[in-house]
């Protein structure tokens, strides 16, 4: 009873906790929580979140993973890859930081942790073998590149576009390299600076957590955020005033049309479910759906490029008065300010645009308020309509994310010699995942930076994860007033450098030396993903399908050897050792992959061609050893190849087969019908001597034979 407690809560291992355990681990906890504090923040504003939201996927998440997984150390919560991906999935859907993006992103969280969860407890967390290495190694890589360059106009402080191509976007960014700001620019790069060097003097203090304090204070102290409201009647000149007004109302229009959407598909869903299928109801709301959507998209499009061309535009703000009577600001386009109007003199560009009024921005941006508390405990709001468009990015997401956490998981392990159990670190995971939905958190996996902290600051068990878990609880409730002015190019700076470490054009290039099929699929997967962003999850998809593809091309046309006796008396191919003697009454074949569908008509070919090539042979050994697997076509072949040989006046002979081979065989009675014993040996030296035995003086005088080998070579036999 207690073995079960303990493999169903695997917490249980931890107690009773020692004095010395309790200290390590309230040490490491909390040194995690300093830099997963201002980690998750930049990651939930990576995955399209508020930042506030990142709190919240630090907080119970962490705390689940660390409760049921099997790892001591695995520090879970918001990570790079996984925050990219369900941006990139999701902006596609809805605006990133609208209502509906927040809900999409919570109801992804509990798909990918059902599916993680469904994995583990039925102890398929082999499917993840699906990606390869090669595979993992090339997305890795071109996630890190596009998280890296997602933050560049952040760092250089103008505005970034999203599009349906990335490559486009970070384009229109390169070319604003002219306008950038500044202070945003030397904010950023002193927080790189400082990362650097707490990394280098001192490894044992979280960086991240000093550029953080240094950073913000700076800001507060400088006045660096400039912000202003400005009434939309306030703008001149009247043409960028009727923009601003077609953007605002088409604002309105799309959550209206959102919220129609929403509606429609709980409807359909309700439908489905109460009537048990597909009516005509159904198919009539399906298109209207569809036609929704189809609305959605083209108004968002328009609404997009209205937004980048607003977003270009440079304004100079003057204190406006109308007549004797002081009112609001007034908001001009840069250098067009009226003659005898004083402006400030600084170039302000929009932030937010609202209803009646837009908010403006003259100096650097910054986190501003965050809400106080805790997420509110709640189930997500589905919406089936969109199920299906998030169920192969909840995969691919379940997928990478637990690739991740269990090579991060396995190498510390080697470390600490820990057990790792693969399937309950699934159930794990997915249990962070329906945690973090229940919390208005997005999906999380396991972080490698945070991690390899919590392990070099001496955790000992998982003690340290709640820890770090409470310690954002505090955050929470006390201290969101503290980040008001933590600059955004700072959260640029710490994501950029958290994925440096994610860069490894060693493994792409090590791949390629290994085999230049598993090269081609590392190098496709990096070109795919880079191509296909902001839509990561399709190419980590092609990744994967070439990997397959490749795969079973190679194992299509396995190695087929002609064997000739060797000095030593072993059989060796006739290609690469010259002057092998072979015999004529027999031929001697190995073949070095599995009998299945794919590879069974190469196999029929290659054992045709030798026949051919030897009209006078009697018998056809088949040397098995490298023969895995057979399946019922590979069987089938092999029962019609016997029958044919036999009416050729060849014998067909194996050896060295498996059990699980000639369990095969004995289940369809092709092992009777090859002959049993006579023909099945358990090494190739014995079935070469039966046969010998067989032959008699017919083959008295080959080379081939054992027993000749001596002679051949002048010593004795």
């Amino acid at each position: 009873m207690k073995a079960t407690a303990k493999r169903l809560l695997p917490f249980l291992r931890w107690f009773p906790v020692s004095r010395v355990t309790l200290r390590a681990d309230l040490v490491a906890g909390l040194t995690v929580a300093l830099v997963l504090v201002p980690q998750s923040m930049a990651y939930a504003q990576l995955a399209g979140m508020p930042a506030h939201y990142g709190l919240y996927a630090a907080f119970l998440p962490v705390i689940v993973a660390a409760l049921f997984g099997s790892s001591q150390q695995l520090n879970t919560g918001p990570v790079a890859v996984v925050s990219l991906l369900t941006a990139s999935s999701l902006a596609a859907l809805a605006p990133p930081g609208s209502g509906a993006f927040i809900e999409l992103a919570i109801m992804l969280s509990l798909v990918v942790g059902l599916f993680q969860l469904a994995l583990g407890a039925f102890k398929l967390g082999a499917v993840v073998n699906f990606l390869s290495h090669p595979v993992i190694a090339g997305f890795t890589n071109a996630a890190a590149l596009i998280i890296g360059l997602s933050q560049l106009h952040k760092l250089i402080g103008v505005p970034m576009t999203r599009s349906e191509s990335f490559i486009q976007d970070i384009w229109g960014v390169a070319r604003q390299i002219a306008d950038t700001h500044l202070p945003t620019l030397l904010m950023g790069l002193a927080a790189i600076g400082l990362i650097l060097a707490v990394r280098r003097r001192a490894p044992q203090v979280p960086g991240v957590l000093v550029a953080v304090v240094v950073t913000t204070l700076a800001s507060w102290l400088i006045g660096f955020e400039q912000s202003q409201r400005i009434a939309i009647d306030r703008i001149e000149p009247a043409e960028i005033r009727l923009l601003i007004d077609d953007y605002a109302g088409t604002q309105s229009s799309l959550s209206q049309l959102e919220h129609e959407l929403h509606e429609k598909t709980g409807q359909r869903g309700r439908l489905v479910t109460e009537q048990g299928g597909v009516n005509r109801r159904v198919v009539d709301l399906d298109h209207e759906i569809d036609l929704l959507r189809l609305r959605l998209h083209d108004r968002r499009d328009d609404n997009d490029a209205r937004l980048r061309v607003l977003r270009r535009m440079k304004f100079e703000v003057a204190e406006g008065t109308d007549g004797a009577v002081t009112a609001g600001p007034r908001l001009y386009m840069a250098g067009r300010a009226p003659e005898g109007v004083d402006t400030d003199g600084k170039l302000w560009r929009l932030r937010t645009i609202g209803a009646a009024e837009v908010e403006v921005a003259g100096g650097g941006e910054v986190v501003g308020a965050l809400p106080q508390g805790l997420p509110a405990l709640s189930f997500p709001s589905i919406s089936w309509g969109l199920l299906g468009s998030l169920l192969s990015t909840a995969i691919v997401i379940a997928l990478v994310g637990f690739t991740e956490a269990i090579s991060i998981a396995k190498a510390m392990a080697a470390k600490t010699r820990d057990r790792i159990d693969p399937d309950q670190e699934l159930i794990g995971q997915g249990l962070a995942n329906l945690a973090g939905a229940m919390t208005q958190a997005f999906p999380t996996s396991g972080s490698f930076s945070r991690s390899a902290v919590n392990l070099n600051a001496g955790a000992r068990t998982g003690l340290s994860s709640v820890f770090s878990g409470l310690i954002v609880l505090l955050t929470l409730l006390f201290l969101t007033p503290l980040l008001y002015h933590l600059p955004q190019a700072v959260l640029a700076g710490v994501i950029i450098m958290a994925v440096t470490g994610l860069i490894n054009v060693g493994a792409i290039r090590t791949a390629w030396k290994v085999n230049r099929a598993d090269g081609v699929s590392a190098v496709a997967t990096f070109g795919f993903t880079i191509l296909a962003a902001p839509h990561l999850d399709r190419g980590i998809l092609l990744g994967a399908t070439l990997a397959i593809l490749l795969y079973l091309y190679r194992t299509m046309r396995p190695r087929v050897a002609i064997l000739g006796r060797f000095r030593d008396g072993t059989l060796r191919d006739v290609r690469f050792n010259a002057d092998l003697p072979t015999s004529p009454h027999i031929i001697a074949m190995r073949f070095d992959g599995s009998l299945y569908f794919a590879n069974i008509a190469y196999f029929e070919d290659a054992v045709l061609e030798a026949v051919a090539a030897k009209p006078a042979a009697k018998y056809l050994l088949i040397v098995g050893d490298a023969i895995n697997e057979l399946d019922a076509s590979g069987e089938e072949v092999v029962h019609h190849l016997q029958a044919r040989l036999q009416a050729a006046g060849v014998q067909l002979v194996f050896s060295g087969l498996k059990k699980q081979v000639l369990d095969v065989m004995r289940s369809t009675r092709l092992y009777e019908d090859l002959g049993g014993e006579k023909n099945i040996f358990a090494t190739e030296d014995q079935a070469i001597t039966a046969i010998y035995e067989r032959l008699g003086d017919e083959a008295a005088t080959d080379l081939f034979c054992p027993v000749d080998i001596g002679r051949r070579y002048g010593a004795a036999p």
